[in-house]
């Protein structure tokens, strides 16, 4: 049987890793604002580092080549499953 992948939140999730984002566990309005900052379910992201102190995380979404930095507030909120590294 093939392996199973899980998934864990943005915070979990280790750095330089291929992601995908699953699921967005918000409300509307998470949604609508990870949407206006191009981040969808299925894009591929990487964590590109993660500030000191509980500071906001850098993540780079691969699919729309934006990178953003997202308050953990809102890293907690987003699924991802990582991926085989094929680019």
């Amino acid at each position: 049987m093939g392996k199973t992948k899980e998934a864990m939140t943005l915070i979990e999730a280790p750095r330089d890793t291929l992601l995908a984002i699953r699921a967005v566990l918000g409300g509307e309005g998470i949604r609508r604002r990870l949407f206006c900052l191009a981040f969808h379910v299925h894009d591929l992201v990487e964590v590109d580092s993660e500030a000191i102190l509980k500071g906001p995380i850098l993540v780079r979404n691969l699919t729309s080549d934006t990178t953003v930095a997202l308050g953990r507030g809102i890293a907690q909120k987003i699924l991802v499953e990582v991926q085989d590294e094929q680019r």
